[in-house]
């Protein structure tokens, strides 16, 4: 899990630190490419907390889930269809699912209920 966290935080300030600029062509794929990977991370987070983490399904996925959000954005546009939309919706609700497991975690771990109020 650390490795995980640490490779995040290292993204975000390269990401932070960098002057790479995404041409306006493209965000359409690298914005869903992103969602589909903080999908990935999240969902890993999560279970490492089930105690089931695996590194192969985490890095096949990451890259899996960006590449097919990517393909899906570009076989719509080719087509017309808005398809990505469905990219959108499936990993914007896992994404909010893990952080849900995630969160209950953590207010499990520091606020537990069986904390007596004086």
């Amino acid at each position: 899990m650390l490795t995980i966290i640490a490779c995040l935080i290292i993204g975000i300030l390269l990401a932070l630190f960098s002057s790479f600029n995404v041409p306006a062509e493209t965000s359409s794929y690298v914005a869903i490419a992103i969602l589909a990977g903080l999908d990935s991370v999240f969902g890993g987070f999560a279970s490492t907390i089930n105690n089931n983490f695996k590194m192969k399904i985490f890095i096949s996925g990451f890259f899996g889930n960006a590449i097919l959000a990517a393909a899906l954005t570009y076989m719509g546009k080719l087509l017309d269809v808005d398809i990505y939309l469905a990219a959108i919706i499936v990993f914007g609700t896992r994404l909010f699912q893990n952080f849900a497991i995630i969160r209950r975690y953590l207010l499990n771990k520091y606020m537990p209920d069986n904390v007596q109020k004086k």
